[in-house]
């Protein structure tokens, strides 16, 4: 599975005024929010289109206006949101529990490759079924907050009086220890009383 730019530019949209709405800032303008995901303007608008369309967000008017989550995040699977912006999550046609297509393979039912990509399409929803978009907005703002930063659309904090701490590199690969999971079952160690 491999998410379009819409599906990332949609799912990181809705992270972001989960975030927001979450930390007191409910409306977040639509230029905030393109500028601070790196997204076309243009492409946002459509994106937001669809979501309000079914029921995700709505657009506020007026000079504070914006875009804000109306879902309930603790309610709203990761999984169906993929599915609603890209579709299937299988990587193979004739892996897709939801969209199948035949492939050109002579035998289907015996096909070592289908098997395999039915496993990771089972992996994949497994993991996108389990988690709700509040939970990703839970682990992000823990880990801003451990990292000592403030989402843009939080207010501003005072400025601490002498060193002023600065974001993190960007990094040049995917950690494994800075994976949802990872995050999730950090949060959850720190949430359990020790014994």
């Amino acid at each position: 599975m491999k998410l379009t730019k819409r599906g990332e530019y949609g799912l990181r949209t809705l992270i972001r005024l989960g975030v927001a709405s979450r930390l007191g800032r409910p409306i977040v303008s639509v230029s905030k929010l393109a500028e601070g995901e790196r997204i076309p303007a243009k492409f946002l608008e459509n994106i937001l289109a669809d979501l309000k369309s079914e029921g995700f967000v709505e657009g506020i008017r007026g000079k504070a206006g914006g875009a804000r989550l109306i879902c309930d995040p603790a309610k709203v699977k990761m999984g169906e949101l993929v599915r609603f912006l890209d579709g299937k999550l299988a990587p193979i046609g004739c892996a897709s529990e939801t969209a199948y297509e035949a492939c050109t393979c002579p035998d289907p039912d015996h096909c070592g490759l289908r098997m395999l990509m039915i496993d990771v399409r089972n992996a994949v929803a497994g993991i996108l079924d389990r988690y709700s978009l509040g939970d990703v907005v839970t682990v992000t703002i823990r880990k801003m907050e451990r990292d000592g930063l403030v989402p843009q659309s939080a207010p501003a904090p005072k400025p601490a009086p002498k060193a002023k701490r600065q974001p993190p590199a960007r990094p040049k690969h995917a950690d494994p220890d800075d994976g949802f999971l990872a995050g999730l079952l950090r949060n959850l160690g720190a949430a359990q009383p020790e014994t």
